[in-house]
Formats: structure tokens, C-alpha cells, sequence
């Protein structure tokens, strides 16, 4: 059964994956400004301006990726990031 203070997440590239796995939160530069994803988050696809992409792991350390432009796509327990 999947933990349910996390969420599954993918950040990928035309040429591959970025990262891959479960995340507890995810914060994303978005249109109006910083966007914080969690476990559950309202359903939503949005753009992403350039700046800094930093997820939380499941195990609690940090990974930040930067990105020049992007598209969120959340649903339910999965959030996908394409850059």
C-alpha cells in the first residue's frame, strides 16, 4: 500500500526521466508565482515559468531541478512535470 503522506511523481524531458518516485511535497514555479503540491492535491494541469523545481523525497532529503519552462499535470495521488 502506497504511504499516505506521499505521492508519486515524475519530472521528465524529452530525452528522459529527471526523476522518478514518490515525493512527500513538490514546490513549482508557476504563473502566479511558487505552486506547492502535496498528497491529494486538487486535480489541475497548469504551465510553469523558468525557475526552480524542489521536491521532497519520501525519505525527506531535497532534490531541486532547474527548468526554463514546463507543464504540471495533477491527479490525485500522481503529479507529472514535463520540461
Amino acid at each position: 500500500m502506497a504511504n499516505p503522506k506521499t505521492f508519486n511523481l515524475t519530472i521528465a524531458r524529452v530525452d528522459g526521466p529527471l526523476f522518478s518516485g514518490g515525493a512527500q511535497q513538490m514546490i513549482v514555479p508557476g504563473i502566479d508565482g511558487e505552486l506547492t503540491v502535496l498528497p491529494d492535491h486538487t486535480p489541475l494541469i497548469t504551465p510553469l515559468h523558468a525557475g526552480t523545481i524542489s521536491v521532497t523525497r519520501e525519505d525527506g532529503t531535497m532534490e531541486s531541478f532547474s527548468i526554463a519552462h514546463g507543464t504540471l499535470q495533477v491527479d490525485g495521488r500522481h503529479a507529472s512535470v514535463l520540461v
